[in-house]
């Protein structure tokens, strides 16, 4: 079955930065990453029609879809405990007791569901060796316990909500973020879900190289931003990134912390969606219009 993509070339050139160890150059945090987005069509081979209509376009890539897309090469030489869940694949970090990163694939079916949070608490998690941060770690920090795989995303399972809520999922977030531009934004993911019917999304704390504060007896490191890098195959593939710093985002909207997946890459040293075939994994990855996912 045939699928076929055509992209529009779009130009827009912009910085972006986070002091990052080793760089030639620093960019400007603040903000826009729009490259080019290029023209290409893809033939897919799980099944699923994915079209929807659109013309036919001059060269094909054929390309099955595995399981564990989302999953990340991570940055090398640190520390990282692979725990998989119910919801979502986290690798823990014992250094700064946050995970390094947490992917997920978020379904259309899995944005509703009627398990509640209500009632379901913040657990240390039994699986990582002592010292295992615990929710007192944050208290009276000043920041929230903010999740990296939302509790909003597990309504659809009692098991995945509540794996939700161990600590191995958790970053110390600033109380503005966590509630406003961040909480945004997992809405956002929520609504590709269903309008795409899935998304594969990763996302996790960014350090900078000095040296960081942090909270509770644990000494859990705070962050001093997030990435976020979402995928998706259906109509057409595009990629796009967010990165907040970790700090209230009052006074800015969300198009303010878009960049291109590249990008996210570059700041983070990870490589995101690697299972992608690399022409298409390189054009998706270079673009980031939010226009493209509205």
């Amino acid at each position: 079955m045939k699928h076929i993509f055509i992209k529009t070339i779009i130009l827009s050139l912009s910085l972006l930065a986070v002091a990052c160890k080793g760089e030639k150059q620093k960019r400007d945090f603040s903000t826009l990453d729009k490259p080019f987005v290029e023209s290409y069509n893809y033939n897919r081979s799980d099944g699923t029609n994915t079209s929807k209509g659109k013309k036919n376009a001059n060269r094909k890539n054929t390309f099955e879809v595995k399981q564990g897309l989302e999953i990340p090469i991570g940055k090398a030489n640190i520390p990282s405990l692979i725990l998989y869940r119910e919801g979502y694949t986290t690798s823990y970090n014992a250094a700064t007791h946050t995970p390094n990163w947490v992917a997920w694939h978020l379904t259309a079916a899995h944005t509703n569901g009627p398990i509640k949070r209500k009632g379901i608490t913040f657990q240390a998690d039994e699986e990582i060796p002592a010292p295992r941060v615990d929710t007192y770690d944050y208290i009276h920090s000043g920041y929230d316990r903010g999740h990296m795989c939302p509790a909003g995303d597990n309504h659809w399972s009692q098991k995945a909500m509540e794996e939700s809520f161990l600590m191995t999922n958790i970053c110390p977030q600033e109380p503005a973020l966590n509630s406003g531009l961040w909480n945004t934004v997992e809405k956002l993911c929520r609504t590709w879900a269903e309008q795409y019917g899935d998304v594969y999304i990763v996302c996790g704390p960014i350090y900078f190289n000095r040296k960081h504060k942090t909270i509770g007896k644990n000494k859990v490191q705070v962050p001093e931003a997030f990435f976020k890098v979402v995928l998706r195959l259906k109509d057409e593939p595009k990629a796009i990134g967010f990165i907040c710093r970790n700090a209230s985002a009052k006074g800015h909207k969300k198009t303010d912390y878009v960049n291109t997946v590249d990008e996210v890459e570059r700041i983070t040293g990870m490589d995101f969606f690697s299972q992608l075939p690399d022409d298409i994994e390189q054009q998706i990855e270079g673009q980031a219009d939010i226009k493209d996912w509205n």
